[in-house]
């Protein structure tokens, strides 16, 4: 395992950046003066200090929404798109600089982080095509009698909250369409990734959004201060990418004001290998569906079922990739899988393959922490995982690639196909899912029985700023992305009058 201080152009980059909060167009400092350290989780060496804001900040960082929100929906589409262009150009310009500082500041190697950077771009390109195309109708009434004109307006100030796994895909993936349609912002970014968030906010002022359109509050507190902007009436909408425990709470604050959301939750994805996979094809496809960011997104292959005709070949295969692997720090030339983003993510990794392990799975590659600094768990292969362990019940959120058999060696395709899709939908959850067969009969059965909001057909990736991504039962409400993502942010307003005769 390697293991370096930030690259010299990350420390430099850090060195720029503000890191107070953002409100009114200004960078300023925690009315309390308070800071918290933002570490790297390869080294546990501090990054920097960033202000660590307080309820009484989000008011303020609120009242700016508020305050600003009738200008800016007043501004025309193609202002708006061209903000959103000049920003995804300027990214596109600092990919590296971009990616270094992600890359220090949670893990992931840099290859991977600049593969984020041109990823998040894209929705910001996306939604300004899609702001000079927000569209209406137009209608005679059924008795001739009056007009109908339905237009499509800003909901309001918007609350939107991001995890610390894709610090800037999530963060220009609720952004751009809330910038496109029109709405002023209050954006908590995560406080173990709160750096790139920074950094893409200087981009946007860059790019010419006006002053309190964006307003970012960084906290080690974010439930004083999403409280407070949940609570406040100001606010008209929450997007929100997290945990279903918290996306719950938020529903539950929503409803006091009736406020739209938009929930990006949990997931537990299933992976199914058919007994007539290819499965050189299926093998790719699971190092990306699993191993994405360490495993750590919602998207990850969770419960990977596999059909018992092919169950060796594919285990013997997945275990010589995975294991083949370069672990350590993501800022070293060659490093494939960065560390886990906190000491309690490796922790709960370690319990989650106990109990596996405890339930009678057996280890192919991997399963031992190594000594040293950072928070580094290896890629780990579990086989005869029983449907009872833990972590097919949990999101793993680490590089740990769970084996189920199902079916029949030789057997009935119809009662395997039953079999795994009753496996796959025992979940409260349902992002995505993954199924490699190349029976197309076989793709549509299983793809549309499936309990998710998205499914990859022989592809282990979704994401893509053109497609609505979302899920349904808990694992979420709204769609992001696609045309679908800039309604989110729209509210629908009909007018009648009476056509003269």
């Amino acid at each position: 395992m390697t293991a370096t201080i930030p690259t010299t152009d990350a420390a430099q980059a850090i060195a720029r950046l503000h890191t107070d909060l953002f409100i009114d167009g200004q960078w300023r400092p925690a009315a309390s003066g308070a800071t918290f350290t933002v570490e790297n989780p390869a080294t546990g060496a501090p990054l920097t200090v960033v202000a660590d804001g307080s309820a009484d900040d989000a008011r303020l960082a609120l009242a700016a929404a508020a305050a600003h929100q009738a200008d800016w929906a007043a501004t025309s589409p193609r202002s708006r798109s061209e903000i959103l262009y000049r920003a995804y150009q300027i990214i596109m310009d600092r990919v590296d600089e971009i990616a270094a500082v992600m890359t220090a500041e949670m893990g992931k190697p840099l290859a991977e982080a600049k593969g984020e950077v041109a990823y998040g771009a894209e929705f910001f390109r996306w939604f300004a095509e899609e702001a000079v195309r927000i569209g209406g109708d137009h209608t005679v009434t059924g008795d001739g009698n009056n007009r109908v004109v339905v237009s499509k307006q800003p909901v309001g100030p918007c609350i939107l909250i991001t995890p610390w796994n894709f610090p800037l895909a999530m963060g220009t993936r609720k952004i751009g369409p809330a910038v496109a349609a029109g709405c002023t912002m209050v954006f908590k970014p995560a406080e173990l990734t709160p750096l790139t968030a920074l950094l893409l906010t200087d981009i946007l002022r860059e790019a010419g959004l006006p002053d309190g359109v964006l307003n970012v509050v960084t906290t080690t507190d974010p439930g004083a201060v999403v409280g407070e902007w949940m609570t406040s009436g100001d606010a008209r909408k929450v997007s929100f990418t997290g945990s279903t425990e918290v996306g719950k709470i938020l529903l539950g604050q929503a409803a006091g004001t009736v406020m739209r959301t938009s929930m990006e939750l949990g997931g537990n994805a299933p992976f199914i290998v058919c007994a007539d996979a290819d499965v050189d094809r299926a093998i790719d496809g699971v190092m990306v569906a699993k191993m994405r960011n360490m495993g750590q997104a919602c998207t990850a292959a969770n419960r990977i079922f596999v059909h018992r005709d092919v169950l060796d070949a594919f285990t013997d295969k997945l275990s010589a990739r995975m294991g083949g692997l370069v672990v350590g720090d993501g800022a070293a030339v060659g490093t494939q899988v960065g560390p886990l983003v906190e000491q309690k993510a490796t922790d709960k990794v370690t319990t989650l393959v106990d109990d596996a392990l405890e339930r009678g799975a057996r280890i192919v590659c991997g399963g031992e922490r190594p000594d040293g600094p950072g928070h580094f768990y290896p890629p780990t292969v579990l086989t005869d995982v029983d449907p009872a362990a833990d972590l097919m019940h949990t999101e793993i959120f680490g590089p740990v690639a769970a084996i189920i058999p199902f079916g029949t060696a030789g057997g009935d395709a119809k009662s395997d196909d039953d079999e795994v899709l009753r496996l796959a939908n025992d979940t409260p959850w349902g992002l995505v899912g993954y199924l490699y067969t190349q029976d197309i009969d076989r793709a549509d059965r299983l793809s549309t029985d499936l309990q998710v909001g998205m499914v990859g057909v022989n592809t282990g990736l979704v994401s893509n700023p053109a497609a609505p991504f979302g899920g349904i039962k808990q694992s979420g409400l709204g769609r992001e992305g696609g045309r679908l993502g800039i309604e989110e942010f729209l509210d629908i307003k009909y007018v009648s009058r009476p056509i003269a005769r």
